[in-house]
């Protein structure tokens, strides 16, 4: 196993962490500051692991399948604690995830007929504002900053456009897939 996959695998280990540190952090700095690092620390081995298997070569097809699954497992596994912590609406975790399943969807049908779907500037760009989202949601500094609050409810709103954004766009790009499926 590479390294890239090493780093792809290790971000799946971390989550069980995560989420106990995460749920465990009400009236617990030392929970919360540890479920933020381990966040960050995962979420860096996305762009990292990313970079190594494109500069090296080390591109597998473990690390097409698994990175982005990894991604969407960290993603949701702290939208879902973050639900249970009253930090975002249930409504908008749903239509991410939904967002993922048929993505994931789509991906499976397409590898089905030989194609690799893979991920888009707009996909990218929605990850990016979701792991955002998350810290700060995470960090919940709106007590001692107030107007971070503020910061919080747009980057979650613009992570919501961009996850509907890039599904439409996987959609429009993607529209042979479904033409080709066996239905």
């Amino acid at each position: 196993m590479n390294l890239p996959n090493k780093l792809t695998v290790l971000r799946v280990i971390l989550i069980p962490f995560f989420v106990a540190f995460l749920l465990l952090s009400p009236g617990n700095d030392a929970f919360k500051w540890t479920a933020l690092v381990i966040f960050v620390v995962a979420s860096l081995t996305d762009m990292l692991d990313g970079k190594i298997a494109r500069k090296y070569n080390l591109i597998t097809d473990f690390g097409k399948f698994m990175d982005p699954l990894a991604d969407k497992l960290l993603v949701c596994s702290a939208m879902i604690c973050l639900i249970e912590l009253q930090r975002i609406p249930s409504w908008i975790v749903v239509i991410i995830i939904a967002r993922e399943f048929t993505i994931s969807g789509f991906r499976l049908i397409a590898a089905d007929n030989g194609k690799v779907i893979a991920a888009s500037y707009w996909g990218k760009f929605k990850t990016t504002f979701q792991m955002i989202m998350v810290i700060l949601m995470i960090a919940n500094l709106g007590d001692v900053l107030p107007w971070i609050d503020i910061v919080t409810q747009v980057i979650m709103w613009i992570a919501l456009a961009l996850t509907i954004i890039s599904l439409i766009d996987y959609l429009i790009k993607n529209k042979d897939v479904m033409a080709g499926a066996s239905m």
